[in-house]
C-alpha cells in the first residue's frame, strides 16, 4: 500500500464514473412541428454500455423523444456516485461530484436490437446477482449495511426489464468527451484515450460498497488509521468517497496546521489517496486487501505501543 498520492489521468477516471453508475441527465434541443428551439429539455435516463458505446432508455412519454426526430444532437452527464452522508459533506463543502459529459447524437434502435440490448442487460444483471449471492460474509455484510436509499443496480433496471414497451431505446454516438472535477474545472479527453468501462465485479457494488463503509463507525475508524499510518496525519473521522481498481480516495477531518494547544486546533476535510500494490478486479479482492490493511495497521500501532 502506497500512501501518497497519485492522481489517476482523466481518461481513466471517466471509465471509473461510467463503470459505477447506471443512470445519466440527458440534454436535447426542445422542438416542435417548426423546428429546433432555443431551450433544452433535460431529465434523467438509464445506459449502458455494450460492445463499446453506450446506449440509453428514455421513458416513452419524455419529451426527448419528440426533440430527437428534429434535432439529434445531445449531451450526457453522467456524476460519480456519492451515496448517504458523503453528499451532504460534499454540498456542505462546496464540492459537487465529478461527472463525464459526453456530445453526441442519439440514434433510434431498430426492434431486434431493442431486443437484444434488453437480452444483454438480463444477463449482465443476472451474473451480478448471482455473484453478489456467493459472496463471503466479509463482503455481504460491508453490502448489507448501506442505508435503504442506497439501490443495487438491478433494483435501478427492474422498471425498463419489467416494462420494456414504456421506454424507447437509442444508442449515442459520442463526439467529444469531458471530464468535470469536483470544483467545477472542465478537462477535455481525447477519445483515443478514452477506454470504455469494462464488465467486472467491482464497480457495480461501488455505491453500495462506499455507503456500507461510511454507515459503520468501526470501518471509519480503520479509514482514520490508514490516514495515520500511510500519510502521518491524525484524522478525527474519515469517510471513503471513491474507489477504483487501482485505490481509493479519502476525505478526512485533519487539523488544520500543526500546535502544541489542543484547544485551539481547527480541523478541515482534507482529501487522501491510497494506492494499491496491485490491481483489483473484484469486490471480493477489494474487501479481502481492506482486511489486510486493517491487520497491518492494528500491528503496527500494537508495535509502536510495545504491545506486539
Amino acid at each position: 500500500m502506497k500512501g501518497n498520492l497519485v492522481l489517476l489521468p482523466f481518461a481513466e477516471r471517466c471509465k471509473n464514473i461510467l463503470a459505477a453508475n447506471c443512470q445519466a441527465y440527458l440534454n436535447t434541443i426542445k422542438a416542435d412541428a417548426k423546428g429546433s428551439k432555443d431551450d433544452i429539455h433535460t431529465s434523467r435516463i438509464h445506459y449502458m454500455f455494450r460492445k463499446g458505446k453506450p446506449y440509453i432508455w428514455v421513458k416513452e412519454d419524455d419529451l426527448h423523444n419528440m426533440n430527437v426526430i428534429i434535432d439529434e444532437r445531445s449531451s450526457l452527464s453522467v456524476a460519480a456516485v456519492f451515496p448517504g452522508p458523503l453528499m451532504r459533506l460534499l454540498k456542505s463543502l462546496g464540492k459537487g461530484p465529478a461527472r463525464v459529459t459526453f456530445s453526441g447524437d442519439i440514434i433510434a434502435l431498430k426492434d431486434s436490437k431493442v431486443l437484444a440490448l434488453s437480452e444483454g442487460l438480463q444477463q449482465r444483471l443476472e451474473k451480478e446477482q448471482n455473484y453478489a449471492s456467493h459472496c463471503s460474509f466479509a463482503v455481504s455484510s460491508v453490502l448489507s449495511s448501506a442505508s435503504i436509499n442506497c439501490k443495487s443496480r438491478i433494483k435501478l433496471f427492474e422498471e425498463i426489464l419489467h416494462q420494456r414497451s414504456n421506454y424507447v431505446a437509442y444508442r449515442f454516438n459520442v463526439r467529444s468527451c469531458n471530464y468535470i472535477d469536483g470544483g467545477g474545472k472542465i478537462h477535455e479527453v481525447e477519445m483515443k484515450d478514452f477506454d470504455v468501462p469494462k464488465a467486472d465485479f467491482l464497480f457495480p457494488f461501488t455505491e453500495k460498497l462506499i455507503d456500507g463503509i461510511n454507515q459503520s463507525q468501526e470501518r471509519r475508524r480503520a479509514l482514520m488509521l490508514f490516514c495515520l499510518e500511510y500519510h502521518n496525519a491524525h484524522a478525527r473521522d474519515a469517510l471513503m468517497f471513491s474507489v477504483d481498481q487501482f485505490g481509493f480516495d479519502v476525505l478526512a477531518k485533519v487539523p488544520e496546521s500543526t500546535t502544541s494547544n489542543a484547544q485551539s486546533l481547527q480541523y478541515i476535510w482534507k482529501e487522501f489517496r491510497f494506492t494499491f500494490k496491485e490491481k483489483v478486479t473484484d469486490v471480493e479482492a477489494l474487501c479481502a486487501l481492506l482486511m489486510g490493511m486493517e491487520e497491518e495497521v492494528l500491528q503496527s500501532v500494537r508495535s509502536y505501543s510495545g504491545l506486539a
